[in-house]
């Protein structure tokens, strides 16, 4: 094999999963077992941090466990949860696999975006939520999907592009109470357009959902967010009209909400520094990008 090819991955949660089985698809046996041992693994220590789970080992005696003798299986690491009493908490470190000719080594970075930012890297995944957040300019119109993302993103700025989305859609969807939505009306992008009036998201969304709608169609609209510890479903019933990341919305109708427009697709995307791209990293992007079920296709 030639030298190995160094790709960011996350250190835990959905979007580590969804790259673990993206190279699962593609590198065969021995990359769907890593996938297994990880995401298990990863998962235990999530209900140990928790406290769904307990183990009598401590952490670097369950450290130890986990690792390969051998240096080629996973490798992980520690770090403190954002949880009351930062818990210490293992996050995934480092693996080395072998997808389609390429000797492939899997790097833990808090954020792989921003690894692929600083050029550390060529190859990376993260949430495209992270790069609406970051560097997606803000327009009057908003975005919908992969072209619209990668044509916004001022090359000064950077030369990470996203190349495709990896299919673990979660939608950010608008909601609304019947009482803020009138008889007959549809709850999308147009609505939002004539509203004035609060509309409830995640503090940390503010910008996400300003280049998702456009700035035009938040004009008259003001931000409010959920009280601390209040149910982000509840807090939208409370504003009459909001922004949600949903799966089913069977929540969301708990609260007597109406499911609104998929705005944007969350998912878990593999993107490309341009600058850092050799012929091996465009190969093994090449394959990790084959055959996706995405709503982040390219067109």
């Amino acid at each position: 094999m030639s030298r190995p090819v160094s790709v960011a991955v996350p250190r835990k949660g959905r979007p580590l999963e969804a790259a673990l089985e993206r190279f699962a698809a593609v590198g065969g046996d021995d990359a769907a077992a890593l996938a297994d041992d990880v995401s298990s693994t990863l998962r235990y220590e999530k209900a140990i941090t928790k406290g769904r789970d307990r183990d009598e080992r401590g952490v670097y005696e369950r450290l130890a466990a986990y690792s390969d003798p051998e240096g080629s299986g996973p490798e992980y690491t520690l770090i403190r949860d954002d949880r009351e009493g930062n818990p210490r908490r293992v996050v995934f470190d480092s693996a080395v696999i072998a997808v389609d000719g390429h000797e492939v080594r899997l790097v833990g970075r808090e954020e792989p975006f921003r690894a692929l930012r600083t050029h550390e890297f060529a190859l990376g995944f993260d949430s495209a939520d992270l790069v609406l957040e970051e560097v997606v300019g803000l327009e009057p119109e908003g975005v919908s999907d992969l072209s619209d993302v990668n044509a916004r993103i001022d090359p000064r700025d950077t030369d990470v592009r996203v190349a495709t989305g990896l299919g673990d859609t979660v939608y950010h969807t608008l909601m609304a109470t019947p009482e803020t939505l009138p008889a007959g009306v549809d709850l999308d992008r147009s609505f939002v357009v004539d509203y004035e009036g609060p509309l409830c998201i995640s503090p940390r969304y503010e910008r996400l959902v300003e280049a998702v709608l456009g700035t035009d169609a938040l004009a008259g609209v003001e931000f409010v967010y959920p009280e601390p510890g209040q149910e982000e479903e509840a807090a939208i019933a409370d504003a009459g009209l909001g922004v949600y990341l949903t799966v089913t919305g069977g929540t969301a109708r708990d609260h007597g909400l109406v499911l609104g427009e998929d705005l944007f697709p969350s998912e878990t995307v593999l993107m490309e520094n341009e600058a850092e791209a050799t012929r091996a990293t465009r190969s093994l992007e090449i394959a990790l990008a084959s055959d996706i079920d995405t709503a982040l296709a390219p067109e």
